[in-house]
C-alpha cells in the first residue's frame, strides 16, 4: 500500500509544486495519475521514487516511511520500484537481452540466473525474436517493451510509468496499456502518469487529476468517487 498524507512540495524557487495532497493506493491498483504540464505530477513521481523530499507530510511504502529512510537504503527501496520513461532510457551500445540483463547484474544476479530469466520476460512482452538487436533497429513501441521488461525484470511491488505513450503512435500506444494492464493482472500495483485523456477514458481505471499542486478528483471505474 502506498498513502501520500498531506504531503506538500515548494521548491527553493518558490514554486509550489504540490499542496496537501493525500492519496491511498491499494496493492495491485491501476491508478492514473493526470493533469497538465505543471500540475505536480512528476514531482509526486520524483517524491515516491525518494529523488526529491517534501516540504510537509509523510510518504508510507509498503509500511516503510521514505522520511525515515537512512540513505543507505534508498538503493534497495528503488529495487522495489520499477520506473518506465517517455524517452525508453535505454543503452545504446548495448542488446536487447543485454538491456533487460543490466538491471540484474547491478544488483549481483548471477549469470545463471539471469540466461533464464531474461529469455522469460522477454517472451512476456512479445520481444524473444529481436534479442539480439540493438535500440536503433527498433520501433518506439518495441523500444518501450524493453524498457518495460528491464523495469520488471527484478519483480517490483510497484511499477511507475511516466508518459510511457508521449513518443509513440496510437497503434503502439495501445499495445503498451494492454501490457501494463497484462501486468497489473499478474499483481504489480501500476501507476501511470500521462496527459491523454484518450487511453484514460479508453482504460477504464482509478483516475487521479491534479491541478496547480492539488488532487482535485480522485475517481474509480465507472466514475465513482474513490473512499481511501
Amino acid at each position: 500500500m502506498i498513502e501520500i498524507c498531506n504531503i506538500s512540495k515548494t521548491y527553493e524557487t518558490g514554486n509550489k509544486a504540490l499542496r496537501n495532497v493525500n492519496i491511498t493506493i491499494e496493492n495491485g491498483e491501476f491508478v492514473f495519475v493526470v493533469g497538465r504540464s505543471g500540475s505536480g505530477k512528476s514531482t509526486l513521481l520524483k517524491l515516491l521514487l525518494k529523488e526529491t523530499e517534501p516540504s510537509y507530510g509523510k510518504i508510507v511504502v509498503n509500511d516503510m516511511s521514505l522520511q525515515k529512510m537512512p540513505r543507505r537504503f534508498v538503493p534497495k527501496y528503488r529495487r522495489r520500484l520499477g520506473v518506465v520513461f517517455q524517452d525508453f532510457r535505454l543503452l545504446k551500445d548495448k542488446t536487447v537481452f543485454e538491456n533487460v540483463a543490466f538491471a540484474q547484474r547491478v544488483v549481483g544476479v548471477s549469470t545463471r540466473k539471469i540466461r533464464e530469466s531474461v529469455p522469460a520476460m522477454l517472451q512476456m512482452v512479445g520481444l524473444s525474436s529481436k534479442y539480439k538487436f540493438y535500440p536503433n533497429q527498433l520501433s518506439g513501441g518495441e523500444q518501450q517493451r524493453v524498457a518495460i521488461a528491464r523495469a520488471l525484470i527484478n519483480n517490483p511491488e510497484v511499477l511507475l510509468a511516466d508518459e510511457p505513450t508521449g513518443n509513440l503512435d496510437h497503434q503502439n500506444a495501445d499495445e503498451i496499456m494492454k501490457l501494463l494492464e497484462e501486468i497489473n493482472s499478474r499483481g504489480t500495483t501500476v501507476i501511470v502518469v500521462t496527459h491523454s485523456r484518450e487511453i484514460v477514458e479508453r482504460m477504464k481505471k482509478r483516475v487521479i487529476t491534479m491541478e496547480r499542486g492539488a488532487v482535485v478528483s480522485d475517481t474509480k471505474e465507472g466514475g465513482d468517487t474513490h473512499e481511501d
